[in-house]
């Protein structure tokens, strides 16, 4: 069954299937780290139904976005989202596999990607099938997501991801090894006193050592509702001047 939810009142609306991986918090929460500015061409590698896309383009209209993607029902249910919303102009979805994208080298001033967390040695693995493939490394792992990222992202332009605070030396390591130099990093946790739960990280093509750590994303006050940030980041506050 489709369901379709607007970003925003009189937004961008977005669509996802009982079938397939139903969005989550997280890839709202990677939405908030690139630096958008007009005329970027971004790449979202491993795009499902769209979603990331759709809030990149919500923050900023005028940019192009090209979403990659295995699965033919996450793609097919991208294109309508697309048709949906107008965006036939600035955002296109491919079927592709990230080892085989037939895009050319450097052709995107910014990745972002909501990749697999779990390693298949991990021992976590869900009962649900669709959950299993987009959270395990069943079919992409770390390794490839960032050779497609450093592949396709232009010298000096920058790569986003969000992942697990557990596996952040097999990303640092891994990034490093495909020429992308992690430049900013933010942890997120659910409170103040809590531990991360997951971290959110910008690479720069070709970039120079040196890594900034932000202060943490909160996404919850002390009395239990949700922070200010993460209300802005769902678009239910505007951002201040």
């Amino acid at each position: 069954m489709e369901h379709w939810e607007e970003l925003k009142p009189g937004g961008l609306r977005f669509a996802w299937s009982d079938g397939l991986f139903r969005p989550g918090t997280d890839t709202f929460l990677l939405s908030s780290l690139p630096r958008l500015k007009p005329g970027l061409r971004v790449c979202d590698l491993g795009c499902g139904t769209g979603l990331l896309g759709m809030l990149l383009l919500q923050k900023e209209p005028n940019i192009s976005v090209t979403g990659l993607e295995i699965q033919p029902e996450a793609v097919a249910l991208a294109e309508k989202a697309v048709k949906e919303n107008g965006l036939q102009d600035r955002f296109a979805v491919r079927l592709e596999n990230l080892r085989e994208s037939g895009l050319p080298a450097g052709s995107f001033d910014l990745t972002v990607c909501n990749p697999p967390y779990y390693s298949l040695q991990s021992g976590f693995t869900s009962e649900d099938a669709a959950r299993r493939k987009a959270r395990s490394e069943i079919v992409c792992t770390l390794a490839i997501v960032c050779r497609a990222a450093a592949r396709l992202t232009r010298w000096g332009g920058a790569f986003c991801l969000v992942y697990k605070p557990e596996r952040l030396t097999d990303l640092l390591c891994t990034l490093r090894e495909n020429a992308l130099e992690p430049k900013r990093l933010r942890f997120v946790s659910q409170t103040v006193e809590a531990a991360p739960s997951l971290l959110l990280l910008e690479a720069r093509r070709g970039g120079k050592p040196g890594l900034t750590i932000e202060t943490p994303l909160v996404l919850q006050t002390p009395d239990g509702s949700p922070s200010s940030e993460l209300e802005r980041i769902y678009f239910r506050q505007e951002v201040p001047l």
